[in-house]
């Protein structure tokens, strides 16, 4: 989960007098919630884990989330064979779709 405020320093640049929070920063909050996800589950079988985003595909924006906004970071299991993982994420604000993507990433045993 995300809150959108209007006194984060990106606003200061993106965009003045109509602050939109950055797409690069929602797929960065869809990458490290899907990570922490995964090093959660794994912790939970004793095991501790690294986790590398590889890839993000299918990114698609589609409503721009501005201050005020609360982001929540939906994430699902696509597949995972051996130690790379996919996954499907989406950015909500309340039931309104923000993003979309499938994120990929490699797990690595510490």
């Amino acid at each position: 989960m995300k809150n959108v405020t209007y006194n984060e320093p990106i606003f200061q640049g993106h965009f003045p007098g109509n602050p939109i929070f950055p797409g690069v920063l929602i797929i960065e909050g869809m990458a490290q919630t899907a990570g922490a996800i995964v090093i959660a589950a794994e912790r939970e079988k004793g095991i501790s884990h690294l986790v590398y985003m590889l890839t993000i595909d299918k990114a698609k924006f589609r409503k721009p989330a501005v201050p005020g906004d609360r982001l929540e970071y939906h994430i699902r299991k696509i597949r995972r064979r051996k130690n790379i993982g996919r996954y499907y994420a989406r950015a909500m604000v309340g039931d309104t779709l923000v993003a979309e993507a499938e994120v990929g990433a490699m797990i690595i045993e510490q």
